[in-house]
């Protein structure tokens, strides 16, 4: 049972952005005072990226866990609306899928960041995120992913 009123609860949800999320801005500032440019969430490519960074063809897109439906421990499927939260976040799971194939066959590479490399107990430091980003960028590496550290 939820123990939030159906107003407080959609209050609560049309409070979470889309873009400009902490974990998206801990990687563009990060980047950014490590002498990178880039463009944020560019609209004329498919799933608008987070960060465009066309001198290195490279796109980051950061994935928060929850709803792109990540096996980690930030995942927890909400007691209440099983079926609608399962089915939205599969959803969210296959335009995911959709938009990084296009975009590779497009020839981009492609880096996700999970939200649980950022935050949580299975965080990593921010400079060893900002350090696989950047090898990254300067690698010929197609599809990639920041994920937290798994705890036993």
């Amino acid at each position: 049972m939820d123990v939030l009123t159906p107003q407080q609860r959609q209050k609560n949800m049309r409070s979470i952005r889309g873009r400009k999320t902490k974990p998206e801005r801990i990687i563009a500032l990060g980047l950014h005072s490590r002498g990178y440019r880039y463009r944020l969430n560019v609209k004329s490519l498919q799933g608008s990226p987070d960060l465009v960074f066309r001198k290195h063809h490279a796109i980051i897109f950061v994935h928060g866990c929850f709803w792109h439906g990540h096996d980690c421990h930030l995942f927890k499927v909400p007691a209440t609306r099983t079926k609608f939260w399962l089915e939205k976040v599969d959803t969210n799971k296959c335009r995911d899928l959709r938009n990084v194939q296009n975009l590779l066959n497009q020839g981009w590479r492609i880096l996700i960041v999970w939200e649980c490399a950022l935050r949580g107990r299975s965080r990593l430091p921010n400079h060893a995120v900002m350090q696989q980003c950047e090898v990254f960028l300067h690698s010929d590496t197609k599809l990639a992913e920041i994920k937290g550290v798994k705890n036993s």
